[in-house]
């Protein structure tokens, strides 16, 4: 199967507005929300270029880590830390269930988190999208609204972003995740659709605004504002939360206190954080965030980069540590999780001895929409010295992890099979 954007599994919806909002991105014909246009085109042009990986947090093995602007804490058998975000260690979910633990859930900021007291919170829906005027939410009168739980994977659009330089020898530019940039949780909150019904969403609307409220992002000296990403309204109308809770307590700040949003199998910058407003637009929107980032920019796209990315791919991971020992002639336990956000996955393969051989592992969870599935498969390893793993991972639309991904400056939507290191001793 060919790599890059996953389309097998995108709704028609989602075709179109993809392919619409490219055109009228090209066309100057979307509105700026928020950030002049000449910026944005600032943005873009520096997007087609490669930059060097931002490379992880120097900290000795065992020491405390802290990093400013995360609350929780990160000690380093749990988290690697990446400039201002906390990639979680897949070794750390071997012990844990299908649900990943908040204190174990990576943390993506392009800011600090802010600390939001619920009570004195207030969601603010408007624009011209509305039948009428402006409608606040208090927290109260979110949580009285008929609740939702939805199982649901979180992940950053860059996770594997590392390997395009590690095992294919390509710069691309961002932070330089290995797997780590995921979790799974159980959600509940009420859905988005309910609250755009209830604040009058007419039927001339096309483009659905949530702006987080972490602080202005500042880059290369643009005010880029706050984080925020426009969500079609057939989208937001469809399966997105607005979350209060995660595993069954309130939300912790590092992961959106008090309200969120939840895209289920799409990029992680849809899932905007510390929601205080959403717009709903009688018109096409532009941010920061869906044109110069995240779209796929390099050989192969348009000059003004790909359609906004939506849908997350194909992924597989062991639960190891990068070069974890094995002993010889004896029987190993490898386990590890698969994911996809075209089409459920259906079967994983394993190979111990670099890819020459595959056999399936055995799915430990049903597999469902949105989630992951944990695997795993007996391993007895005959010769000692230096070792390479691969897991690789098929979906229900047919679609298999590709030996290599098509490449982009951003480092994007890495689906390949990776290479796990390992030493038989």
């Amino acid at each position: 199967m060919s790599s890059g954007t996953p389309t097998s599994s995108v709704s028609p919806s989602e075709s179109s507005y993809d392919r619409t909002r490219m055109r009228q991105w090209a066309r100057g014909r979307a509105r700026s929300a928020g950030i002049d246009r000449r910026d944005l085109l600032k943005l873009v042009a520096a997007a087609s270029v490669a930059a060097p990986l931002v490379p992880a947090a120097a900290s000795p093995a065992h020491a405390a880590q802290s990093l400013a602007g995360v609350v929780k804490p990160l000690p380093p058998e749990l988290f690697t830390v990446r400039g201002t975000n906390a990639e979680t260690n897949f070794s750390a979910l071997r012990d844990t269930g299908l649900l990943t633990p908040a204190d174990r859930f990576f943390v993506r900021n392009h800011t600090a988190t802010p600390v939001v007291d619920a009570t004195d919170w207030t969601l603010t829906v408007w624009g011209d999208g509305l039948a009428g005027g402006p409608v606040d939410f208090s927290y109260e009168a979110l949580r009285a609204l008929p609740a939702v739980t939805r199982t649901a994977f979180v992940e950053c659009a860059g996770n594997g972003r590392s390997f395009f330089t590690s095992q294919q020898g390509q710069q691309v530019g961002g932070t330089a995740w290995t797997l780590g940039a995921i979790g799974t949780a159980r959600w509940r909150g009420v859905r988005l659709a309910e609250v755009l019904r209830r604040a009058g969403i007419g039927g001339h609307a096309v483009d659905v605004l949530p702006r987080g409220l972490d602080a202005e992002v500042v880059s290369d000296g643009t005010n880029l504002g706050r984080v925020r990403r426009p969500l079609p309204v057939a989208k937001a109308l469809d399966d997105v939360l607005l979350a209060y809770e995660m595993n069954g307590e309130p939300l912790p700040p590092d992961h959106g206190a008090p309200v969120r949003l939840i895209v289920p199998s799409w990029v992680g910058i849809a899932n905007i954080k510390w929601v205080g407003d959403i717009e709903v637009s009688a018109e096409p929107l532009l941010s920061p965030w869906n044109t110069g980032l995240y779209r796929l920019f390099g050989p192969g796209y348009p000059a003004e980069g790909s359609a906004p990315l939506a849908r997350q791919t194909l992924k597989s991971a062991f639960e190891l540590a990068p070069g974890a020992s094995f002993a010889a002639h004896r029987r190993h336990l490898l386990t590890g999780r698969s994911w996809s956000g075209g089409a459920p996955v259906r079967s994983v393969e394993v190979s111990t001895d670099g890819g020459t051989r595959w056999r399936p592992a055995r799915l430990r969870d049903e597999s469902r929409p949105g989630s992951w599935v944990r695997w795993s498969t007996d391993w007895v390893p005959r010769e000692t010295g230096p070792g390479v793993l691969l897991a690789r991972a098929t979906d229900r639309s047919g679609r298999s992890q590709p030996a290599t991904t098509a490449h982009n400056t951003q480092g994007y939507l890495f689906d390949a099979v990776v290479r796990h290191p390992v030493t038989v001793v």
